[in-house]
């Protein structure tokens, strides 16, 4: 795939969707994060890695979001970019789950996902 010219810009009604689709996945990044931390079980040393997972994909997709209302966002390279990141936070935040998932699946860990 080629790059997009520099000063290729993309309508602002498709940035829009991408803007309303992000934001949406943030929230259920967020809310499941929140659900999980508030649980009065305690924490041990096998929950750290998928909480690590979960801080810096819901970072990235932070910033992607910010990225995305900035008004050069527009431009078809940033816009690929912050894409481009977004997947990658969208990624990280699921391995996260899957991790958190296995270690409820297998009782290893003491932050409880399946009740």
């Amino acid at each position: 795939m080629s790059e997009p010219d520099p000063d290729e810009k993309i309508d602002a009604t498709f940035r829009n969707g991408s803007l309303t689709a992000a934001g949406i996945i943030l929230g259920f990044s967020l809310n499941f994060i929140s659900v999980w931390v508030s649980n009065p079980n305690d924490w041990s040393r096998i929950d750290i890695p998928p909480m690590l997972f979960l801080t810096i994909g819901i970072a990235i997709q932070v910033k992607v979001f910010a990225d995305l209302l900035a008004r050069d966002s527009l431009f078809a390279v940033k816009y690929d970019r912050s894409r481009r990141l977004f997947l990658i936070g969208l990624g990280i935040v699921a391995t996260g789950i899957g991790i958190a998932l296995i270690n409820d699946i297998l009782g290893i860990g003491r932050m409880r996902m399946l009740g």
